[in-house]
């Protein structure tokens, strides 16, 4: 199950699994539990665990279902094992637990279809008398027993499981109240108790509702622990050594010498000693332009090779390259983050217990004070059936599944119930530039050409973009484009880290930087530096050695990028923007799209990956709950760190699976509806619960006192459902940002 690896560092097959690493006589287990159905599952194995003799620390996480601890090399895995199974719950092996995943799925999906299917015309042949015939009660309760016993046994289980370890949960209000509706029922049916009345359609509504509202939790947190492998995805799996050799990503150690061809990932960090090239390295810096990189340059593992052959020596292999780094960044964000207790579970810890003995005070009252044993049995049930959950089961559900439709609907991806809790506090929201706020793809915003006319200068630019086109540097690519029309290239040559120069219709052609030509007029230099002074890309481009314009080229900020920073500002949050960029074009763009305006408001540029996740981590310490928006890799580890992680879906998988929210249009005012929605959501889900527990607090001292008789009661519990229902509705009424702006 453990095996013995470098931390994270087979990124090379992309398979992450339980394992241990450690150095000295401290070791770190991972163990991947099966069988948790709530966070108060987590608190209590990460007690147990904690209570081992040489457990330094233990942290359980419900959401990625991972025990991590950090002990002796004393400790043998197999005792942590065991003391999980101890407490009824199982270990899962490497690799086994997508396909327990799966099992559990396909179990209660099962379950589900025999709910629904044996519930409504249970429901249906209770609740209308026409329906009814000579024997309907044994009909009834052959269509509900098997939903309460069978449909409804996971709750059982745990309920038992929880009653045995001294606590209970929200399965232990759903074991209750189906149980004592088809023990009372069967009472009923078998002699007569009670008038005659049977419940046994309330059981099994009870089963089917709350097995439906565990159907969607797990919907939406089954890829919740993708993030990892995700990442480990993305490195190349074999490298080319000088001598033409192929050979794994495993097999690559520190000194070897290998080539990267244009367009191929480069295998591990390392340090070029031969040839030029521009690299992208977006996908971990998370910015557009391309790095020119010659003889004595650092390179990331994972980027990409954009143009020119060139020759690596390996620096840092396995777990020590920097995309494992970010790899383990993320592992331990997630890791670290304390699960948010349904308030449900929270409340019913509580309240269950005094249900429970307010039943057996009932029974008792009424034999001592008046001795009807039928009297006092049909006053303590009406006081379980009263104190049965549907209002309650169907609070946090119902108001999860309605706000994540519309979510949907708006293009807000939700990740389950605990993301609303963690909007509910954020004071501060931190955005990254590119690919956020911006488009995250080089254009060409204008052409300046002082003194030129309007045709000579229409002229050159066509020249320049048809010398341009031949060149397959992303900058190029964007001055290729940004004319209708190329011309004949006779000849042409890439000058690596100067430009190009080419003949085009007759006309030596030079597009680059300043060093590639022979004069430059002061007024063409003073336009350049204008621009460079926004934060631009200043390209120049001439004939026959003279600059005669400037191409400015810059990542474009979208249109409604203001608009969402000015929507941020309304729901009371301070804006940080982040980026790996320049300070001047970062202060640029943060003043393009008002972040500064409020107070609190920050920019910091020039960022590494791990410094973002440090940003967060510093903010938090300041006392602020921080939300974060990204799109890129190098997001990842920062969208784990923050209280809510938000990522825009246009941006990487890795992304989008170590958020919280995902943004599927590139539109940023989706994410000031996705935190308005979740603050909506999770106002109608206490209103909910607090009229779920209003109506227990009022009729459960009515039961007791014999004026609800429990078809009474079954009939205000479904009044109650209903005022659930029609309140979680309300949700799809809700419009957001981007439909009154």
């Amino acid at each position: 199950m453990a095996v013995d690896s470098s931390a994270v560092g087979g990124i090379a097959g992309g398979k992450i699994g339980v394992g241990r690493t450690g150095v000295g006589r401290t070791v770190r287990t991972d163990l991947n539990v099966d069988g948790m159905t709530c966070a108060a599952c987590a608190n209590r194995i990460q007690r147990r665990l904690g209570k081992i003799d040489g457990v330094e620390a233990a942290q359980v996480n419900f959401a990625t279902g991972r025990a991590t601890v950090t002990h002796e090399t004393s400790v043998a895995e197999g005792a942590l094992a065991s003391e999980i199974e101890a407490l009824g719950y199982g270990v899962i092996g490497e690799g086994d637990d997508v396909e327990a995943e799966q099992t559990r799925e396909a179990d209660l999906r099962r379950r589900l279809i025999v709910g629904v299917v044996l519930a409504v015309p249970a429901m249906v042949l209770s609740m209308v008398p026409s329906l009814q015939f000579d024997g309907w009660e044994w009909v009834v309760a052959a269509l509900a027993t098997p939903v309460i016993l069978w449909s409804g046994w996971p709750f059982h289980r745990a309920a038992w499981m929880n009653l045995r370890h001294g606590s209970t949960t929200m399965d232990t209000l759903v074991s209750m109240g189906s149980l004592s509706a088809l023990l009372w029922s069967t009472a009923v049916l078998f002699g007569d108790l009670g008038g005659g009345h049977i419940y046994f359609e309330t059981g099994a509504v009870i089963v089917a509702l709350i097995l439906l509202g565990k159907w969607f939790e797990l919907r939406a947190k089954r890829r919740s622990g993708d993030a990892i492998r995700s990442l480990a995805d993305l490195g190349a799996k074999t490298a080319e050594l000088e001598d033409g050799r192929q050979i794994a990503l495993d097999d690559l150690s520190v000194g070897m010498r290998f080539v990267v061809r244009p367009g191929e990932k480069i295998a591990t960090d390392g340090v070029v000693v031969e040839g030029r090239s521009a690299v992208d390295a977006s996908m971990v810096t998370g910015e557009p332009v391309p790095v020119e990189v010659s003889a004595g340059d650092e390179v990331i593992g994972a980027t990409i090779n954009a143009n020119g052959s060139i020759v690596v020596e390996a620096t840092r292999v396995g777990s020590d390259t920097a995309l494992a780094q970010i790899i383990r960044l993320v592992d331990q964000a997630q890791g670290s983050r304390a699960e948010v207790q349904r308030l449900a579970d929270r409340v019913s810890a509580v309240f269950v217990p005094v249900a429970i003995a307010i039943a057996v005070l009932t029974l008792i009252g009424w034999l001592v004070f008046n001795g009807d044993t039928d009297a006092a049995f049909t006053a303590a049930v009406a006081v379980l059936i009263i104190a049965c959950p549907c209002a309650l089961g169907l609070a946090t559900p119902l108001g999860i599944m309605v706000g994540t439709g519309r979510g949907a609907q708006l293009g807000v991806i939700i990740k389950g119930g605990e993301v609303l809790e963690d909007t509910r506090a954020i004071d501060a929201i931190v955005v990254d530039k590119t690919g956020t706020l911006t488009e995250a793809a080089m254009t060409v915003t204008d052409v300046q050409a002082p003194g030129m006319e309007p045709g000579e200068r229409s002229r050159v630019i066509a020249l320049a973009a048809s010398a341009e086109a031949k060149s397959e540097h992303p900058i190029a690519a964007a001055i290729a484009n940004h004319v209708d029309t190329l011309l004949d290239v006779e000849s042409f040559e890439n000058r690596p880290g100067s430009g190009v120069v080419a003949n085009v219709d007759g006309v030596e052609v030079l597009v680059g930087r300043r060093s590639l030509f022979d004069e430059l007029p002061v007024e063409v230099e003073r336009t350049a530096v204008e621009a460079e002074a926004t934060g631009a890309t200043a390209v120049f481009a001439g004939r026959d050695g003279v600059a005669e314009l400037v191409f400015i080229v810059a990542d474009r900020i979208k249109e409604t990028s203001a608009e969402a920073v000015s929507a941020f500002h309304d729901q009371g949050l301070s804006v940080t923007m982040l980026t790996g960029d320049n300070a001047r074009t970062a202060e640029s763009v943060a003043a393009a799209v008002g972040i500064g305006n409020s107070a609190g408001d920050d920019v910091i540029a020039e960022v590494y990956p791990d410094d973002k996740a440090a940003v967060i981590s510093r903010l938090q310490d300041a006392g602020h709950r921080v939300a974060m928006v990204g799109d890129g890799i190098n997001d990842a580890p920062a969208l784990a760190q923050a209280d809510l992680g938000i990522a825009v879906g246009t941006g990487t998988d890795v992304a989008i699976e170590a958020s919280d929210l995902t943004i599927v249009s590139g539109d940023l005012r989706a994410v000031a509806d996705a935190i308005a929605l979740s603050r909506r959501t999770l106002t109608v889900i206490k209103g909910n619960l607090f009229w779920a527990f209003a109506y227990n607090t009022a009729a459960i001292p009515l039961a007791a006192f014999g004026v609800l008789n429990p078809m009474i009661a079954a009939g205000a519990m479904g009044l109650s459902s209903l005022f659930v229902v029609s309140n979680s509705l309300r949700l799809r009424r809700f419009a957001g940002y981007r439909a009154t702006r």
